[in-house]
């Protein structure tokens, strides 16, 4: 039988009754609306998967506490606090990657403040699963960080180590380095994306999943003309809003709040 260093022994971890994810936009689902508007994301997509392995589906919670925009002090002054009074058998705790593409951030600080985070966090709730950065070499804006995002990630998989941590490792998912990964603003995942995060987030606790995330994706069809058009458009909808709001200091989640605060059924 061959051996997937991706996936954990299915028995490592048993069943989860509860979970609760905390970070920024990306745990919130930023990219992935669903019909009523409100975002979805790989954290409610998995949270289905976690469901689906319990016999009742209705005896599962869930809790989302994420907020776009937020950065790591932000997460572990509002969130982590939440998380410890729900006490959820789960959580997943992805935080850091506001702070690390700001100017001037030192990534061995923040891993730092990381570590201790963490280490609170697994003194007072089940399993605790970090969460890497993505290898941003061909992102715009963000592959010239790819060398503190490198970093970053290199102590997050330290410190889960120390603390017996899974990890959910997106910098080897390959599969999102393809751009229709990615929402129109380049810096959100798309559905599609989600999906596939959603999906390895479960292998990593050796859940059965219905799909290969890092399935291969069907042969593109744009020209050189649509992409370039597309580039353009992108920096004017979306480069230029965004560096905008980082000169006025304004975030994309101020008076955002979570949109799932509880431990709540599916």
């Amino acid at each position: 039988m061959a051996d997937d260093s991706r996936e954990t022994d299915k028995n490592a971890f048993g069943s989860f009754g509860s979970y609760a994810a905390i970070g920024d936009s990306f745990t919130e689902g930023v990219g992935d609306p669903g019909p009523d508007g409100t975002y979805v994301g790989w954290a409610d997509r998995f949270a289905v998967l976690l469901a689906d392995q319990l016999p009742d589906h209705e005896d599962f919670r869930y809790a989302n506490l994420a907020v776009r925009g937020r950065l790591l002090d932000q997460i572990v002054a509002e969130q982590v606090p939440r998380a410890k009074e729900l006490a959820p058998d789960l959580v997943t705790f992805c935080a850091g990657g506001n702070d690390i593409i700001r100017p001037g951030t030192d990534p061995d600080d923040v891993a730092e403040r990381f570590e201790r985070a963490v280490r609170d966090l697994t003194s007072a709730v089940g399993t605790v699963m970090v969460t890497t950065g993505f290898d941003t070499r061909d992102v715009p804006v963000l592959k010239h960080l790819r060398g503190k995002i490198a970093t970053y990630t290199a102590h997050v998989r330290a410190i889960a180590d120390r603390y017996d941590c899974p990890v959910l490792d997106l910098w080897s998912l390959r599969s999102v380095q393809d751009r229709r990964a990615w929402d129109d603003d380049r810096l959100h995942l798309s559905p599609e994306g989600h999906t596939r995060v959603a999906l390895r987030a479960a292998q990593v606790l050796g859940l059965p999943v219905p799909a290969d995330p890092d399935q291969a994706w069907p042969p593109p069809v744009r020209g050189t003309l649509e992409v370039r058009r597309d580039d353009i458009l992108w920096a004017r909808e979306y480069l230029v809003p965004w560096i905008g709001r980082r000169l006025r200091g304004e975030s994309s989640g101020d008076h955002v709040e979570a949109k799932r605060p509880d431990l709540m059924p599916l």
